[in-house]
């Protein structure tokens, strides 16, 4: 897996993602193709060979309305194309992507905000060595949310 710049074609596609639920809160199809392609949303498309399998974000995207956010950490998240999802590729997709956020980035701390419902990622996360360092309701939608954070090692 390799992270690479996020082109048009990766964009559309993701922007067709549907997740079965409870993971449908994490659906593409409302993102604009033009703003994941805007270097500021800071996207970037997953690759295996040459085939699109997910995206990592670094920056505001991964941040959730109701948490105080610091600039001690770099928010980084991401998303596994649906049909790939739970077939244990998240650790190696989570990987690549703090790889590519410490070569690209060189941060202090990573930090990931996840839904708490969401026993897969949570589970992923720390076993990359993330900790949980809070816990809060969206101000959006009063959705439950874990925040944890890496250092950079």
């Amino acid at each position: 897996m390799r992270v690479a710049p996020l082109r048009r074609e990766y964009a559309l596609d993701i922007c067709t993602w549907r997740y079965p639920a409870p993971y449908d809160c994490y659906d593409m199809t409302d993102a604009d193709p033009e703003w994941l392609l805007d270097p500021a949303s800071g996207f970037h498309a997953l690759l295996s060979g040459d085939r699109l399998i997910g995206f990592r974000s670094f920056g505001a995207d991964g941040q959730v309305p109701g948490w105080d956010y610091d600039d001690r950490a770099l928010d980084t998240g991401g998303g596994l194309r649906p049909e790939l999802v739970g077939q244990g590729l998240g650790r190696r997709a989570i990987a690549a992507g703090l790889a590519y956020g410490r070569e690209t980035f060189a941060p202090r701390a990573f930090r990931v905000t996840v839904a708490s419902f969401n026993t897969r990622a949570l589970r992923t996360v720390e076993g990359l060595g993330f900790q949980r360092v809070g816990r809060f309701d969206a101000a959006t939608d009063g959705s439950s949310f874990e925040v944890l954070l890496r250092p950079k090692t």
